[in-house]
């Protein structure tokens, strides 16, 4: 006979927030799309979505973002902006139709005033810079709507779970709880929802003015830049890395957990209190887990090379051709084909040595779990205690600086030793290494994904390695990754001049078909 595990507060509570009954969707008539439309409209999504390397996590946001931009900038409002928007996220299919009601486009036409009238309030009464206003604007407007379009609560419930969980399990001897708590409260959100900067801000924000509503718009205005103070000091503390990795590395309980609750919903209080069903029901769901990662690795690598393709052939084409055109008269073709395809290719090998977890992963998984469900006071490993304004040695710092640039002169030394040995030309080089370093930090972040469900620690000799000759090249190539996104000329263009005539065009045949539907209706 099956014994039985008393479930702590905290659990209990988690369990009956997720099996709360949810309100049926709302009588209202539903928005439409033509579903030709919006077939063709999703394609172009996805070769949209590929020039740009995001989490999934994010596109939605992102989209939202980029559709605001657009629609707004030669003087949109929400009436003249909300349901457009929502138009083009149903016919992309980035949100499910069957709950998206006028009121949901109220909703967000709302949200869009009220950002837009925070703005203007904000340049008005503060000396801020107009630019930095604009992007906060669009990152909380574009969260705010993706919020009241695709709440997904459950997920929310499992993220605020896992903050009370582990809260008490990070102490910084040197700082006040307020700080401590906001420091894991974001790393709980970049770890386990995988907030991006935008999400980040929105939820300090929230977090410290409540959500933008018209009670709290005068006093959010009046204290926006002590707020935005705040906020900066929050995102650029000195400890956040440390904090996040110490809580990334107890994520994949809580997605093993999500995982299950989601699968047996109406029945969990039972099944999580009995042992063997436990059991089975983590070993079931981490298999599954492992298993989808070999197909998350490879969406991305397919991803990362039709990015690569799409954002940084031309520039290498530009760069390099010009160069041999005018140095020697003509191009080195293989040359230039040698600098686009072998760091892809690199990439490639390299994910064929990415392996999932194994038993011992899983053991340890199911211990977390059992710990976070029926302990009052849960400790998924050791606690993590820092000191963030203690003084360090001079003589250490400039030892590790030194070491520091000693890696980066070994990693990019031997990369140019070889290169030249090759007989490349000085900018063939620098093609090569520009794509190199991309595609090494693109590498890393798909390591990440195939490392996504393993817990614990994990130091070896192959991380102090890969952390010595390779963190100089990948550190380089997310700074460029990151700077090419903010300046890519090409996707500026893309949106204005691409994107527009084509959503003008679905917004057209969408128009038409409802159209014809009506007169077709009309002889029956």
């Amino acid at each position: 006979m099956n014994q039985f595990h008393t479930f702590s507060n905290t659990a209990l509570s988690l369990i009956e927030s997720f099996e709360q009954e949810q309100k049926p969707p709302s009588d209202e008539d539903k928005i439409k799309v033509n579903p030709i439309v919006s077939k063709f409209a999703s394609w172009y999504e996805r070769v949209r979505n590929a020039m740009e390397f995001r989490e999934d996590e994010v596109v939605l946001r992102a989209t939202i973002e980029r559709i605001l931009k657009r629609r707004l900038l030669l003087g949109g409002n929400g009436s003249s902006t909300a349901e457009p928007l929502v138009k083009e996220l149903l016919w992309a299919r980035y949100i499910p139709g069957d709950y998206i009601t006028q009121s949901a486009i109220n909703k967000v036409k709302e949200s869009i005033d009220l950002y837009l009238n925070l703005r203007i309030k904000v340049l008005n009464e503060h000396k801020i810079s107009e630019q930095l206003v604009n992007e906060w604007t669009y990152d909380l407007m574009s969260a705010d709507i993706q919020y009241i379009l695709n709440p997904k609560r459950e997920k929310e419930i499992i993220a605020n779970f896992m903050f009370h969980v582990l809260r008490d399990d990070v102490v910084i001897t040197d700082d006040r709880d307020e700080t401590k708590d906001a420091q894991v409260f974001m790393a709980v959100r970049r770890a386990y929802s995988r907030d991006d900067l935008a999400f980040l801000r929105y939820h300090m924000f929230t977090q410290y003015f409540g959500r933008l509503n018209h009670k709290n718009l005068e006093y959010t205005s009046k204290h926006f830049l002590q707020g935005l103070k705040e906020i900066f000091r929050q995102l650029s503390y000195p400890a956040k890395d440390r904090i996040y990795t110490y809580v990334k590395r107890r994520t994949a309980a809580f997605f093993i957990l999500d995982d299950i609750m989601h699968e047996n919903k109406g029945n969990l209080k039972f099944l999580l209190e009995s042992p063997e069903d436990l059991d089975g029901l983590i070993q079931e769901a981490c298999d599954k887990r492992y298993r989808g990662v070999a197909n998350k690795v490879r969406t991305a690598i397919i991803r990362s090379v039709i990015f690569i393709i799409l954002t940084k052939v031309a520039f290498a084409v530009v760069v390099e051709g010009t160069y041999e055109n005018w140095r020697y008269g003509q191009w080195d073709v293989p040359a230039m084909i040698a600098n686009i395809t072998i760091p892809p290719t690199l990439m490639i090998v390299v994910s064929f040595f990415l392996r999932p977890p194994g038993v011992q992963n899983t053991e340890k998984i199911h211990s977390y779990i059992k710990e976070i469900l029926f302990s009052k006071d849960p400790q998924l490993g050791e606690k993590m205690t820092l000191a963030v304004n203690e003084k360090k040695s001079t003589v250490f710092n400039f030892v590790f600086n030194l070491l520091w640039l000693i890696s980066f002169g070994l990693s990019f030394g031997a990369i140019i030793f070889v290169l030249t040995k090759l007989r490349l030309n000085p900018v063939s080089q620098f093609v090569f290494i520009f794509f190199l370093a991309i595609v090494s930090f693109l590498t890393y972040r798909i390591s990440l994904i195939a490392n996504a469900y393993k817990v614990g620690e994990r130091q070896g000799f192959t991380t102090f390695f890969v952390d010595f000759f390779f963190m100089p090249v990948i550190r380089v190539g997310r700074q460029l990754t990151q700077s090419i996104a903010q300046v890519n000329i090409f996707l500026m263009l893309f949106d204005f001049l691409i994107e527009a005539p084509f959503k003008s065009l679905f917004a057209f045949f969408d128009q038409w078909f409802y159209f014809l539907h009506a007169k077709t209706e009309e002889l029956e």
